[in-house]
């Protein structure tokens, strides 16, 4: 089972959701191997009917207490660009694509994928770049995230929300 985990924390990402689960994005999945998609849809108003095929397995929900469990079955996580999303996918080690939602501009979570992606820990895109970053992207070239180091996630997160003078 090769399995892609999406999630969008307690907010609702539905241009995530429907670009994810669109015939090309679930195709592109397909073709890299991965057989299990599974959608973590929090407040969001797009809700795909989960399906079961031979070849492809469809699972949604809204919330659960820990996404611990979903996260460290992943072969790929694709996450919103919240800071506590991030950071759990990095230090399960798990490869990571952030989507950005471009309809919350001003967006330091924007700033927070960039830095991230500079030091090779994840890729990030928009939600109509995804299938693209999709086919392109080589996980292989993805440095591990240094654990147990939140201060120092902290620190970058202040600097970035601009709490540092």
């Amino acid at each position: 089972m090769k399995r892609v985990f999406v999630t969008v924390g307690t907010t609702s990402f539905d241009d995530l959701i429907a670009r994810v689960v669109a015939h090309d994005s679930v195709q592109i999945l397909k073709n890299l191997g991965y057989n299990q998609l599974v959608l973590q849809i929090g407040r969001g108003t797009v809700v795909p009917e989960p399906f079961s095929t031979e070849s492809f397995t469809l699972d949604v929900y809204r919330y659960k207490d820990s996404l611990k469990e979903d996260l460290q079955q992943a072969d790929l996580v694709i996450s919103h660009a919240g800071a506590g999303s991030c950071l759990e996918s990095l230090e399960k080690g798990k490869p990571l694509v952030v989507v950005v939602n471009e309809k919350l501009m001003n967006n330091h979570q924007f700033e927070l994928a960039k830095q991230l992606h500079r030091e090779g820990h994840l890729f990030y895109c928009t939600c109509s770049m995804l299938p693209e970053l999709l086919q392109s992207m080589d996980l292989s070239t993805l440095k591990c995230y240094p654990p147990g180091q939140p201060e120092k996630f902290s620190a970058f997160l202040d600097k970035v929300v601009g709490l540092q003078k």
